[in-house]
């Protein structure tokens, strides 16, 4: 695409073509059945639109980038699970201690909400997410945590992955999908509010 926009196609188990306009790329997700020539079309009407809110979307970025980059440099405390701990650390160590300790309790949350959601994560990994608090990769049915979860409480974390476990059941956000996680975990939307005021984000 033009302008710096690179296309990310992928076929997931969806009905409706979704479009998803993120910095330097549209992310689109399609029906496994669509066609080459029906995906082609899709696309192309969407170029001019992807084109003209691209500045927009990219300003916010780096707005974001800049305020965060800022906040921590100014600020290395440290919490732990909600909770301010006695030392701080710069930003390359906090990551290695979240990653750490969130290492350390992830086997045993999987242990407890998989039965309850009623599916299983054939791999779970951990990654450096600054826009993403978790995703899932329904066909490999691997997820993925941000390390930066345990500076919340761990019931956001376990919301994290109920939501993401979910996405086995449904890949989108449909009313079905949400059904499934308030069955699954009915004080959600708590530990969900909490997750939305930063900046990160669900897949």
């Amino acid at each position: 695409m033009q302008a710096g926009i690179e296309l990310h196609v992928s076929k997931k188990r969806v009905k409706n073509i979704n479009f998803r306009l993120k910095p330097y790329s549209l992310m689109v997700s399609v029906p496994m059945t669509i066609s080459k020539a029906q995906l082609a079309q899709f696309v192309a009407k969407r170029i001019p639109w992807a084109m003209m809110h691209h500045p927009q979307v990219l300003a916010q970025y780096k707005r974001r980038q800049s305020t965060s980059s800022d906040t921590s440099a100014a600020n290395n405390s440290v919490l732990l699970w909600g909770a301010e701990q006695s030392f701080t650390l710069n930003p390359d160590k906090k990551v290695t201690y979240y990653r750490q300790q969130l290492s350390d309790v992830m086997p045993s949350l999987f242990d407890k909400w998989q039965p309850i959601v009623g599916a299983h994560a054939n791999e779970i990994r951990l990654k450096k997410m600054h826009t993403r608090w978790g995703s899932c990769n329904t066909r490999a049915k691997r997820i993925w945590l941000s390390v930066y979860l345990p500076a919340y409480p761990i019931e956001c974390t376990e919301y994290v992955i109920v939501h993401e476990l979910c996405h086995l059941y449904h890949a989108n956000h449909s009313p079905a999908f949400w059904q499934t996680v308030a069955t699954a975990m009915p004080d959600y939307l708590q530990w969900h509010n909490m997750l939305a005021g930063k900046t990160g984000q669900l897949d």
